[in-house]
């Protein structure tokens, strides 16, 4: 597409009429294409793609008249990175869920759910929602003094369906970060853009758009995503009435405080990666200063399903974005979810010919909760046992042909650290409960969280000064490994057993387990399909017809060795020496030549040492009386397990 254009601005413009009305002449056959039909379609695409809204209002500008100097270089003198690859803020921007935000057809659909079960809440639940998902529209607004700024006054406003454009982000006031939330943004009611690199070149800026750059510091700080990714909702009863009730829908912000990554890493480290210490040249056309760091915007996430839904529908929902752009941000999104997101570990703890006992333990590497934000979303880990020759002995966590997760309960499933039953499935999201303690997807309706036992980031804890508005609910309070190690918070990880009867089988396991993500449940959408709008009965359609795969984020495998009798492997493969065994005062040694892991469980299969990269003469102490299985894998992948008991 980017190779596309640079021919097709090298054409002048008059040419362009008689260009493609050759395309058009009935008498086809004859004519000498300098293009093919593909050609042509990809052309008439980008056409289409960069016909962003050029138009401003009384407080902001769109889009369109940012593209010129921050858009796709002809030149390829702007916007490229050390290998010449074209990474302009325009483009790298339009086939984001950010800069899609006002046309998502999932919001649209939701907040008609919304004002269709409560019409008298009508205007406030269209002008707060808008303010997030339409703020050109929603803040100008308010600026000129309207009262009301809701969904069919952004549906004829080209500049409030520019979703979070450029100035959304980049004309938000010094003074306002991280002070109020849930689109509680304050904005310069001058024209102003300011920027992350000192002395800005003022006067191209200045000359072409009207617009003033300034250098400010707080474009880089965590707190400018803050209004909106903080999302508080005030509590109804089945009536309307409110409860006095304030519910945290959303807290990301505060999620990311209460972590380890708020002294080191801000949202934009992750969401707005930099290109390091490569200098960028800015705009378009003209080799001025290089600037560096330069942010790109990439505003990546995890929603594949929903890209995949927008990209599915391009002209059905006026989206000023190609295909081609949509496949680079899927596949960034995909990447973010594979690799910066969570760690699996799966090991064995032991087997027998009635049990086999693993271990799978889930560390979350995002500097918030995961899954975070919107409450639809969550993750699931499926976890497979089966023969050598590949027939299911157990499957907890499988997706049926809807990809809805097989053996849920019908309300929700509750938190598990055993597993033991194909209908049990470890599930991390956030449950809403109403004011009859019921399970709930309104969002008005939601009093309280049921169960929310996602992961929180390294470093959490119930005893931060945010923790009222990132709380832990249901089972996941309970459970001594999940945000723990040896009782200590701020893990960010949970350990989950899965202990899976054999009946008798004795030959080869092969194990796996995976880790599933999922922004639009089939279950969390149902309360919605249930009814009737324009709204929702368009993105039923568009839901339906879309790949909602489940992205598969990690995975890892085991294979264990057939057993001659309840203790024994038919090829006894010791590469570890334990003694004393027993043990009468808990110190125990260990012999090894191959360096190795360990892990030590106590009988009942709690998680209570991990030690790494060992290897020769050392020892351990077990503090208390009992059975313990020492789990031992080398760097080879050989496993071996010793009980030991203490007197």
């Amino acid at each position: 597409m980017k190779d596309y254009r640079k021919l097709l601005v090298c054409l002048p413009i008059f040419s362009l009429p008689f260009l493609f009305s050759n395309f058009e002449n009935d008498n086809t056959d004859d004519i000498q294409f300098f293009h093919s039909k593909e050609e042509t379609a990809s052309f008439e695409v980008m056409m289409f793609d960069t016909m962003l809204p050029d138009l401003e209002n009384v407080l902001f500008a769109a889009s369109g008249v940012c593209v010129d100097c921050h858009g796709y270089d002809t030149l390829g003198i702007a916007s490229v990175d050390a290998m010449d690859h074209d990474v302009n803020i325009v483009d790298d921007w339009r086939a984001t869920m950010m800069g899609n935000a006002a046309k998502d057809p999932f919001w649209r659909a939701k907040v008609s759910h919304e004002v269709l079960l409560h019409p008298q809440h009508k205007e406030a639940i269209e002008d707060k929602c808008v303010s997030c998902h339409a703020p050109l529209g929603s803040f100008n607004a308010k600026h000129i003094g309207m009262s009301h700024y809701g969904m069919s006054d952004m549906l004829a406003d080209k500049i409030g369906q520019d979703g979070v454009s450029c100035l959304a982000c980049h004309q938000i006031s010094p003074d306002s970060l991280a002070t109020a939330f849930s689109g509680g943004v304050k904005y310069d009611t001058f024209e102003v853009a300011y920027g992350p690199f000192e002395n800005p070149l003022v006067s191209p800026m200045l000359t072409e758009t009207g617009y003033k750059p300034y250098y400010s510091e707080h474009i880089e700080d965590a707190g400018i995503c803050a209004s909106c990714h903080t999302l508080q909702t005030e509590t109804i009863d089945y009536e309307g009435n409110f409860t006095g009730n304030i519910f945290v829908e959303q807290a990301t912000y505060h999620e990311w405080l209460n972590s380890v990554y708020a002294d080191s890493i801000s949202c934009q480290g992750c969401h707005m990666p930099s290109l390091e210490k490569w200098p960028v040249f800015l705009i378009t056309g003209a080799q001025t200063e290089a600037r560096t760091p330069f942010h790109q915007h990439e505003f990546v996430g995890g929603n594949v399903t929903m890209l995949k839904l927008l990209q599915g529908n391009i002209e059905q929902l006026g989206i000023k974005a190609s295909v081609e752009q949509f496949d680079e941000v899927i596949a960034k999104t995909e990447a973010m979810l594979k690799l910066k997101s969570i760690e699996l570990e799966l090991d064995m703890i032991d087997r027998n010919i009635d049990t086999a006992r693993f271990v799978v333990t889930l560390t979350n590497k995002a500097g918030h909760k995961f899954p975070s934000g919107y409450p639809s979303r969550r993750a699931f880990i499926e976890f497979l046992v089966k023969t050598e020759s590949g027939d299911t002995l157990f499957i907890s966590g499988k997706t049926d042909e809807n990809f809805e997760v097989f053996g849920q309960n019908d309300t929700y499933e509750p938190h598990y650290q055993t597993i033991n039953s194909e209908e049990q499935v470890q599930i991390y999201e956030l449950v809403m409960g109403d004011v009859n303690n019921d399970v709930t997807t309104v969002l008005e309706r939601a009093q309280h969280p049921i169960k929310d036992n996602r992961l929180p980031p390294i470093g959490f804890t119930t005893t931060d000064p945010v923790y009222d508005t990132t709380a832990i609910a249901g089972q996941a309070l309970l459970d001594g490994d999940f945000n723990k190690t040896n009782a200590v918070e701020g893990s960010g990880s949970d350990v989950v057993y899965f202990n899976i009867p054999l009946n008798g089988f004795y030959e080869v396991l092969d194990i796996s387990a995976k880790v599933f993500y999922q922004p639009t449940p089939p279950k969390w959408m149902k309360e919605m399909f249930d009814e009737s709008t324009p709204e929702i009965d368009l993105f039923r359609d568009m839901f339906a017809a879309a790949d909602r795969s489940p992205v598969l984020m990690k995975e890892a495998s085991i294979f264990v060795e057939a057993i001659t009798n309840d203790s024994e492997t038919v090829e006894n493969k010791q590469f570890i020496t334990v003694y004393p065994v027993p043990s009468a005062d808990g110190i125990i040694f260990v012999q090894s030549e191959q360096t190795h892991n360990l892990k030590v469980f106590s009988a009942n299969g709690r998680l209570l040492q991990s030690i790494r990269n060992k290897n020769g003469n050392y020892e351990i102490q077990l503090n208390n009386k009992g059975v313990f299985f020492l789990h031992f894998i080398s760097k080879k992948g050989q496993v071996q397990v010793e009980r030991v008991v203490v007197n």
